[in-house]
This record gives C-alpha cells, sequence and structure tokens, in this order.
C-alpha cells in the first residue's frame, strides 16, 4: 500500500533529499509538492522543486505556488551559506526551467477533495502555508487530512537559528502557532530527533558510486556543500543531518520512531520567538485528547540510516 503525501517544502537542500527520497520510496505516493520562500526565495523552489519531479520522471505531479514571505511580513532572511544561493549547493537547474507549470494556491483544495480521508500532509519548511488554509478556508478546510507530519520545534534542547528555536517554527512563528492550534492528528519531527539523522560523506560516496537512480549526479554535489557548512557551524561533526527525510520515512516506517504524546504551543514574539513549549512534567496539565500532538523524541537512527541508503539504491519506481 501506498500513502498518498502532499508536500510542503522550500527547497533547500534537506528538502530536494526529501523529494527524492518520497520520489524513489515504493509506499510513497507524491500527490503533489507545495514550494515557498525558505531557503530560497519561492520562485527559486518552485523551480528546484519542478527540476526534481522531472529529473524523476515525475513530471505530472502538480507543483504549487506558495507564499513569498511569512504572516508578520517581515523581511526574508535566506541561508545560502548552507544551501547555496539557488537551494541545490552548487548545481543550478538548466535555464528550460524558465516556463514551469505552476498551479495556483485552490489546487491544495483540490487535492484535498480528490483524496478526502485518505491524504496525508507533509510539511518540511515554513508552516505559512499551512497557516493560510485555515486563514483563507476556516477551520475546518483541511478536516479530511488524515494526519500532518511536521518538521519543526526544538524541545529542551538548543535551536538552530536562535538559542531557543528552530529555523521553521522561528521564521513565521505566527504560522507555526496557527498550525499546531488548529491541525489535528500531529507527529512533530523536532530538533531532538533531526539533529541526529546524520548522513555521512562515506554514506554518500556509496550512493555516488551505486546509485541507479537518475537523482545520482546531485547526490554528492549536493551533499558536499551542505556538510562543510555544518563542519563550520558544528565543529566535529561527522556528517550532516538531513531533517526533512526524518517525517517521510515516519509514514512508512514507524517503528524507528517513539513519541511522547503533549499539546505543543509556540511563542510568537520576543526573545523566545519561535520557541516551542510542551509540558514534560511527570505529571502535566490535563489537556483534551483531541488537542495532544504526537512529538517524536527517539528514533533508532541506525535503521534511519539502514532505510535512507536502501531508498537511494534500490533504483527508481514507477508509481501509479
Amino acid at each position: 500500500m501506498a500513502y498518498n503525501v502532499l508536500l510542503f517544502a522550500d527547497p533547500g537542500i534537506d528538502d530536494s533529499f526529501a523529494i527524492m527520497y518520497a520520489l524513489l520510496n515504493p509506499h510513497i505516493n507524491l500527490v503533489g509538492i507545495v514550494s515557498g520562500y525558505g531557503n530560497t526565495k519561492k520562485e527559486q523552489s518552485v523551480k528546484n522543486s519542478a527540476y526534481l519531479v522531472e529529473l524523476g520522471g515525475r513530471e505530472d505531479i502538480p507543483i504549487i505556488a506558495g507564499a513569498a514571505g511569512p504572516l508578520s511580513g517581515e523581511p526574508v532572511q535566506y541561508y545560502p551559506e548552507i544551501h547555496g544561493p539557488e537551494g541545490l549547493g552548487p548545481i543550478r537547474p538548466p535555464d528550460s526551467f524558465q516556463n514551469i507549470k505552476v498551479h495556483d494556491y485552490n489546487k491544495i483544495l483540490e487535492i484535498v477533495n480528490q483524496y478526502k480521508g485518505n491524504l496525508i500532509i507533509v510539511n518540511v519548511g515554513r508552516l505559512t502555508e499551512l497557516a493560510l488554509m485555515f486563514i483563507l478556508y476556516g477551520d475546518n478546510a483541511l478536516k479530511d487530512i488524515t494526519e500532518f507530519y511536521i518538521m519543526g520545534g526544538a524541545f529542551l534542547v538548543p535551536g538552530n537559528i536562535t538559542a531557543e528555536a528552530e529555523a521553521n517554527f522561528y521564521s513565521d512563528s505566527i504560522a507555526a502557532r496557527i498550525v499546531m492550534e488548529k491541525a489535528h492528528n500531529v507527529h512533530l519531527y523536532p530538533l531532538n530527533i533531526t539533529n541526529r539523522a546524520i548522513i555521512t560523506p562515506e554514506m554518500v560516496e556509496i550512493l555516488a558510486e551505486n546509485s541507479p537512480t537518475s537523482f545520482r549526479p546531485l547526490l554528492k554535489p549536493t551533499f558536499d556543500y551542505y556538510f562543510k557548512a555544518y563542519q563550520k557551524n558544528v565543529p566535529g561533526i561527522k556528517g550532516a543531518p538531513i531533517h526533512d527525510v526524518v517525517p517521510l520515512m515516519a509514514i512508512t516506517n514507524p517503528e524507528i520512531f517513539k513519541y511522547i504524546p503533549r499539546r505543543v504551543k509556540v511563542e510568537e514574539f520576543g526573545n523566545a520567538k519561535g520557541k516551542s513549549i510542551a509540558d514534560f512534567r511527570p505529571k502535566p496539565d490535563p489537556e483534551p485528547l483531541e488537542t495532544l500532538d504526537y512529538i517524536g523524541m527517539e528514533a533508532d537512527i541506525p535503521k534511519f540510516v539502514e532505510n535512507f541508503m536502501e531508498i537511494f539504491l534500490k533504483g527508481d519506481y514507477e508509481k501509479k
């Protein structure tokens, strides 16, 4: 059985690995990609998504243009030192990608209705687009979504943008709060797990030499760029965390992850902007069951690595 997945992303190197993973995984049916600002400008994000689906032979997957900036209206800060000026490290999509067929925002509702009751939303970028769904179409707009799998937050560990905040929650803290309040059946993958989801240069060398996929020429140059950035930011690190693959892997390999059910809240403003908060006391304040989120706090990293390598070494799959 393949899980129908609508992916919200802002590629970005680790987002790009997530898209490639989703396209290669036989148990994931990628039904659309919403591409907005984040690691690059919206226009580049759209271009990168289109480039990856074409390389994967899946031009049938609709690319939906997302937001150009956060709900606060604040200027967007990009991270070319981590992802490169165009999001794929040294890789530049060819100029033939100037005329990309891009769908508008209403395509999201069309997809939700098409797969009513049998669709998972995975969000590995900023949460602006998801929040806008609730703002524009009301609290029940996404009631038919089965589950939400979100990469974001950091609990009782340092953030990666500020001392306390992770990038997706920090960059649009208003949107993060809205989504965590209004979405249901949320599985959240914070830095607690994703910082440990490390792939090493030696593993990527194996993929670069042996992967039969159409993505093979991208793997080593994009990873090497990303890894060099992490070596500067985290001295002594042996590889680079592929954050955004984690929620996709959790769909098809749930046994790898362990969760704590808690209600998650997000600080919107001030010095703690973007901080994710949950009550981890032995006896937390009672919350209605339907408001609880499932926070991923433990992961079997050797199994994560094993599955990552397996998917990229198996080859391209035909998706029905």
